[in-house]
């Protein structure tokens, strides 16, 4: 028994490739079959007849049943853009050879866009020149030395705007146009009538933005009206970055008929403070005194460009700036003038009145000299309004 188990295996071994052959014999087609069998182009390709006889009718075996085996059919290709094809022209175009010519007269855009002739300006004014009919007036002989009016300008419709001018029309309810000859006629015989335009001569109207007078400036001017100030607004006045008074004004009197001899050319701001010294202090005390007004202020100095005291090396002057101003003489009503000068012992009134409105007038001005001061005024009084950084006020009293 032990011999024939160590046996299966190697019988095993053996039957099994056996079997496997003889099952795989009857799995070969018939070579008549493997014959028969062909690509379905070659079918396609040849007629019925050469398949061979099935041993039946074609009816049997139709071709349509042999092509549905055959490989799919291949998908159609789409035309080109804008090909022929694409754009459904059968007949192929061809292209002109020939030269595109331009019509002798030109293409008439306007005949095939239907609309009419328009007539040129150049065009009308030539035809208008050739007839006579100009408008304007036409001159011949330019570049020569002896040019010439061509006839004679045309008459316009303006029969509302000769109304207008007050002249009667020429041409029957026409207005005829001028020649430079009859223009300069009417000018000389009558004068020419134009039409008013209002001129900005007013430094008080014209704009601060189109270089007319600033606002401090306008409502200093009020000021002075309000205190019956007399003045007038004189040009600028400009000498050099050291002399000159940007809007001057020409001081020729005061309130209460007070006259200015000479008139003087100073800024509004000095003439201001001027003009409320002498009304709140020179006036009431003149008529306290000799109870009398004051008539009259006679000033030595007033826009001048110049050094302090006319002196070589010393700073500029506030009568270069217009800043200041200097009284030499008070005329009263009463007729009695009072220098500005140092007073001998017995002129008690006159000392009196000088000492008063010399002391009053640091209220007004920030510089007061006067007789005793120095030898430079010894017979005037100066004021000015200079401006120091510390605010000082220099009264010299």
């Amino acid at each position: 028994m032990a011999f024939v188990s160590r046996l299966r295996r190697p019988l095993g071994l053996f039957l099994v490739p056996a079997m496997l052959a003889a099952c795989s014999g009857g799995m070969t087609p018939p070579d008549d079959i493997v014959g028969a069998i062909r690509p379905s182009e070659e079918v396609s390709q040849h007629p019925a007849a050469d398949i061979g006889d099935t041993g039946g009718d074609l009816a049997d075996y139709p071709v349509e049943a042999d092509t549905a085996m055959a490989a799919p059919a291949q998908k159609k290709r789409l035309p080109m853009i804008d090909s022929d094809e694409a754009m459904g022209i059968t007949e192929p175009v061809q292209a002109s050879s020939g030269v595109l010519t331009v019509p002798e007269g030109g293409v008439n855009m306007d005949a095939g866009l239907g609309v009419g002739r328009v007539e040129g300006l150049a065009e009308a004014q030539a035809g208008e020149i050739a007839e006579g009919n100009a408008t304007q007036v036409v001159v011949g002989g330019i570049g020569s030395e002896t040019p010439q009016q061509v006839g004679q300008p045309a008459t316009i419709p303006m029969s509302e705007a000769g109304v207008e001018l007050g002249e009667a029309p020429d041409g029957g309810g026409y207005l005829q146009v001028p020649d430079k000859a009859t223009t300069r006629r009417r000018q000389a015989s009558g004068g020419e009538q134009v039409a008013f335009l209002p001129r900005l001569n007013n430094p008080m109207q014209t704009p601060e933005t189109m270089g007319g007078m600033p606002a401090s400036e306008k409502a200093c001017r009020q000021r002075l009206a309000k205190l019956g100030v007399k003045f007038r607004d004189v040009p600028r006045i400009s000498r050099g970055r050291s002399c000159g008074i940007a809007w001057p004004i020409e001081l020729s009197g005061l309130s209460g008929g007070i006259q200015i001899k000479p008139a003087a050319q100073v800024n509004c701001q000095i003439t201001e403070a001027f003009a409320r010294w002498v009304k709140h202090e020179l006036v009431p005390s003149s008529r306290a005194r000799y109870l009398s007004g004051v008539s009259a202020i006679h000033q030595m100095s007033s826009y001048s460009c110049r050094t302090m005291n006319s002196q070589r090396g010393a700073a500029m002057s506030e009568h270069a700036k217009g800043n200041a101003i200097d009284v030499g003489k008070i005329v009263l009503k009463n007729g009695k003038a009072i220098a500005i000068e140092k007073k001998g012992f017995f002129a008690f009134r006159e000392k009196g009145l000088l000492k008063s409105v010399r002391s009053d007038s640091c209220k007004y001005f920030s510089t007061v000299l006067g007789p005793g001061s120095d030898r430079y005024h010894k017979d005037h009084f100066h004021f000015d309004l200079r401006v120091r950084k510390s605010g000082y006020r220099h009264c010299s009293l």
